[in-house]
């Protein structure tokens, strides 16, 4: 298993394909593995790594740096050790939040952000329910994780993958939670409007645990930003809908492209 050490821990990574590269980053608790119906079609003709991020998958799990600050750290260390021409970087939920950070502050380093049903504003909104979720984790984890991940997905979702989402997040370190504990300070909507690299966010049409309508705020208040809606899709569509989701990030790649040669 291909790992790196930075920033006092060690996160795992696969890196498959030539081309342009993208970088995939998992939602809370999950891994690098969400993302395996999009490989085969992506490695075809791009470079695409996936890499479990501090805690999570086959990563360590270290107690510090699970912070959006840590983790946005860990890719600017794992960008610069594999040498990634500046990569697209799709993120699902509070990874799209990781994304649009590394856009926000090294803008240099990469080519565009992809945020995927990503939560941006809307746990600043909800601080009680953000609390309850928290103590939840402390005082239940296996019960508060299978009674919310159900919700994220649309009704019909099979049940094996949603039972796969729990597991994977009850193997994951309870470090993590660190990011629900803070999740309702962080606000982005101020900043969107200095980011300096294309982003298009792509969002399932029937998200509960983050409405669509973040998605069209967020894009509104970015210059330049585009917005697909996965139909029938709820907050995981690259899983739920994968073929629906590939074309739409096809189609985003395409257009970031597009504005990139305009902008040259």
């Amino acid at each position: 298993m291909p790992s790196l050490d930075v920033n006092d821990t060690t996160l795992h990574y696969e890196d498959e394909g030539t081309g342009p590269a993208l970088l995939f980053l998992h939602g809370w608790g999950t891994s690098g593995r969400t993302w395996g119906a999009q490989l085969p079609d992506f490695t075809r003709d791009h470079r695409v790594v996936t890499v479990d991020w501090r805690g999570c998958g086959r990563s360590a799990r270290p107690v510090r740096g699970n912070t959006t600050a840590g983790v946005v750290g860990d890719l600017v260390a794992l960008i610069g050790a594999l040498r990634l021409d500046p990569p697209v970087v799709v993120g699902s939920s509070i990874g799209g939040t990781f994304a649009t950070e590394l856009g926000l502050l090294r803008p240099e380093l990469i080519a565009g952000v992809v945020p995927v049903d990503a939560p941006g504003y809307w746990p600043s909104t909800q601080t009680e329910a953000q609390a309850e979720l928290v103590a939840g984790l402390r005082r239940d984890r296996a019960g508060t994780v299978a009674d919310w991940v159900p919700g994220w997905y649309a009704p019909g979702t099979a049940p094996a993958l949603i039972d796969w989402t729990v597991r994977q997040i009850l193997d994951s370190g309870v470090h993590i939670d660190e990011h629900q504990a803070t999740a309702d300070g962080y606000d982005p909507r101020a900043t969107l409007p200095g980011l300096q690299v294309p982003i298009h966010y792509l969002h399932g049409e029937l998200d509960t645990a983050i409405p669509l309508e973040v998605a069209r705020t967020c894009a509104a208040l970015t210059p330049g930003a585009g917005l697909s809606v996965i139909t029938g899709a709820g907050h995981m569509p690259h899983q739920e809908r994968p073929d629906q989701f590939n074309a739409a990030l096809r189609a985003a790649l395409a257009r970031m492209t597009a504005t990139a040669r305009t902008a040259a």
